[in-house]
């Protein structure tokens, strides 16, 4: 089959059974390979059904300046897909932009925007967001895409992920696994699956440090899961007990990837891994998981695949188990 341009081939990911890495489990684990996108992430996905439907309703004209908050991905989709639509592009982003990232965003012809003040919370969401609504009191050209509030960024994964899912596998999985950040990935894959499978068990995996379920903000290192501001998008009663997973966790279960069935993922891959092998260690019969590999892992070469990086998140890792221990009541008794 030959494509009309590389949107075309947004989609169409294939799922992979990863029984090198949980071969010891009683538990069938699959995954859906997102970084398989044309830009190297799931958020190829919402970036191409915003702009095109945006541009067939009229909400963004051919002359319009495309504006996104975004930690990478987004914004490495968006400038893509604008390229091809003709359309200017700004991301605004925060020092935790990877070089790489940047550099990707600029090749594709996008505007950098950086915040450097961190918001209430210690993150950089906020004055970001707030970034993004100044350029557009002062351009009045200026669209915002708003994934933490458009409909059409869930909408993109029901339609899109969900319906693949369906159309790929023959049976029900007992459990889909996926992380949280701007909640459309889990909201668009959840209300699609489970109108097919309504027994459906959804696990959400949030970054220990992100507030999106209402715990405390603290330091967080890798983008693309977790925030420090609950997104409109975002609805806790839809989705399960939610499972937290700190950095170090994720770059470990990232390096269990490559190891057992070589796959290079990013950050937010190694979350939800981390998760499933800590929720499927309790559980007292066999069962079926689904989960979603968001992006790749080139991405983050200065982080999750550095040794000194994953030195200093160990060191962090276990300080905070240790704060945790003595911070017991059991532990204050002893």
């Amino acid at each position: 089959m030959i494509l009309h341009s590389i949107l075309d081939g947004i989609g169409k990911t294939p799922i992979v059974s990863l029984s090198r890495l949980f071969g010891e489990s009683r538990c069938e684990v699959l995954a859906k390979l997102e970084m398989f996108n044309p830009g190297g992430s799931i958020k190829d996905r919402p970036a191409h059904y915003i702009i095109e439907r945006g541009l067939a309703d009229g909400s963004i004209s051919p002359k319009s300046h495309i504006i996104e908050s975004s930690s990478g991905n987004f914004a490495i989709a968006l400038a893509m897909v604008c390229r091809m639509r003709g359309l200017r592009f700004t991301a605004v982003v925060d020092p935790k932009l990877s070089p790489v990232n940047c550099q990707i965003i600029q090749c594709y012809g996008g505007n950098i925007e950086l915040v450097t003040e961190r918001d209430r919370q210690g993150g950089y969401l906020e004055t970001r967001i707030e970034r993004v609504k100044h350029m557009l009191r002062e351009q009045p050209d200026a669209v915002w895409t708003n994934q933490y509030a458009n409909e059409r960024n869930w909408q993109s994964h029901y339609n899109g992920e969900g319906e693949e899912i369906l159309r790929d596998l023959d049976q029900p999985v007992d459990y889909l696994v996926l992380g949280v950040s701007t909640s459309g990935t889990i909201h668009g894959i959840t209300r699609r699956l489970r109108e097919a499978w309504p027994g459906l068990k959804v696990i959400p995996v949030d970054a220990f440090g992100s507030v999106l379920f209402g715990t405390q903000p603290a330091v967080r290192e890798l983008p693309g899961l977790g925030a420090s501001r609950v997104p409109e998008l975002l609805k806790r009663d839809e989705l399960g007990q939610v499972i937290h997973v700190d950095d170090y966790e994720s770059a470990i279960a990232c390096r269990q990837l490559v190891k057992h069935e070589g796959i290079f993922a990013g950050g937010s891959s190694g979350s939800v891994i981390a998760a499933i092998q800590r929720f499927s260690a309790h559980l007292l019969k066999p069962a079926r998981f689904l989960t979603i590999l968001p992006d790749r892992g080139e991405r983050y070469l200065d982080t999750v695949y550095n040794d000194q990086w994953l030195l200093r998140m160990k060191e962090r890792h276990f300080a905070r188990i240790s704060k945790q221990f003595t911070d017991t009541p059991l532990a204050q008794t002893v």
